[in-house]
């Protein structure tokens, strides 16, 4: 007790009153209480959540008359409406074999790194997450592809896109094995990676636009599931790491973008909705515009999200930052 105390009781009373107040709202939090199943059950709730996005946007755009009509007109158009100055980076993924090239680059770092690390636990995780990965990148062999409209693109089903499922899950395995000063900035490079190759995919024909949204939710869905059994010895103790900076900017600021920019490729495709099945011309330049922020925004948010969840189950309560405390009450 401090002399301010001694001569006050009344400043003593106080500061034991905010101690229990703190200690019932440690006590009150689920986060403080059980840190690691907290931070498992909130990723299994992250990849039901992209799993069902991935499927609302697959029926969306396949099973529906506007969705095979906007599906069509971005695959006709896109290349024609595509800035100049992002013509020549896509167009470097055009080619399938450099990003075969690239995205095993990324993979094999990852399980370089994983295993210089000594992280054995998070090698199996990353070799259990590829094969996750592949194995959705398969569904393209057994969804339907019924025809509703006449459309220019090829009538067989290509949902969901294989290239863009290669790229997302390059980039986020290796995300979740470097060192916690390096996610932040591998975070950003994976997603620019990502929709890039996304974009480039629909450039080339490849692949319709909801193709490509459509994987990169399968991807961090099955990162998110993984994530999840994330073991309790490769974790630290709750409370012995401070949060990181770098992730706390860098993971809110690609959350919060990719969910205004996904918002607004939602209300530009709301908008020329009613000139989709008319193939109207003034609605192209908006289909194709609510494509690219789409994918965009998908790829901001997935990665925003592994990494915050990445920080989470590595350190389930850190002392500050990203995962912290219960506030502490108002002193009077």
């Amino acid at each position: 007790m401090t002399d301010e105390q001694h001569m006050n009781p009344a400043v003593a009373d106080d500061a034991s009153e905010s101690a229990q107040i703190e200690r019932g709202l440690a006590q009150l939090d689920p986060l403080t209480v059980r840190p690691r199943p907290s931070s498992r059950v909130l990723c299994v709730v992250f990849a039901l959540l992209l799993a069902g996005a991935a499927a609302g946007v697959w029926w969306l755009g396949v099973c529906t008359e506007d969705g095979q009509a906007y599906d069509d007109m971005v695959w006709a158009n896109l290349a024609d409406r595509l800035p100049a100055w992002l013509g020549p980076v896509v167009s470097v993924f055009t080619v399938s074999l450099v990003v075969q090239i690239v995205s095993a680059v990324l993979a094999v770092g990852s399980l370089v790194v994983a295993g210089v690390r000594r992280r054995w636990w998070l090698l199996g995780q990353s070799a259990v997450f590829a094969v996750l990965c592949f194995a959705s990148s398969l569904l393209k062999a057994h969804l339907p592809r019924p025809f509703i409209i006449h459309v220019e693109a090829p009538e067989a089903n290509s949902a969901p896109s294989g290239h863009t499922i290669l790229a997302a899950a390059a980039g986020i395995a290796l995300l979740c094995v470097v060192p916690r000063v390096c996610r932040a900035a591998v975070a950003a490079v994976g997603a620019v990676y990502a929709l890039l190759v996304g974009i480039s995919v629909m450039v080339g024909k490849w692949h319709r636009p909801t193709d490509v949204v459509m994987a990169i939710c399968i991807a961090g869905a099955m990162a998110m599931l993984t994530l999840a059994f994330t073991r309790t010895s490769g974790m630290d103790e709750p409370g012995k790491r401070a949060s990181s900076a770098s992730i706390q900017i860098v993971g809110t600021v690609m959350i919060t973008g990719g969910l205004l920019l996904t918002a607004y490729a939602a209300y530009v495709l709301w908008q020329v909705v009613p000139g989709l099945e008319l193939r109207a011309e003034w609605c192209v330049d908006g289909a194709c515009v609510s494509a690219v922020v789409a994918v965009t925004g998908v790829a901001l948010l997935v990665f925003g999200l592994t990494l915050a969840m990445r920080q989470i189950t590595a350190a389930p309560l850190t002392r500050i930052g990203l995962v912290g405390g219960p506030p502490s009450p108002p002193r009077r």
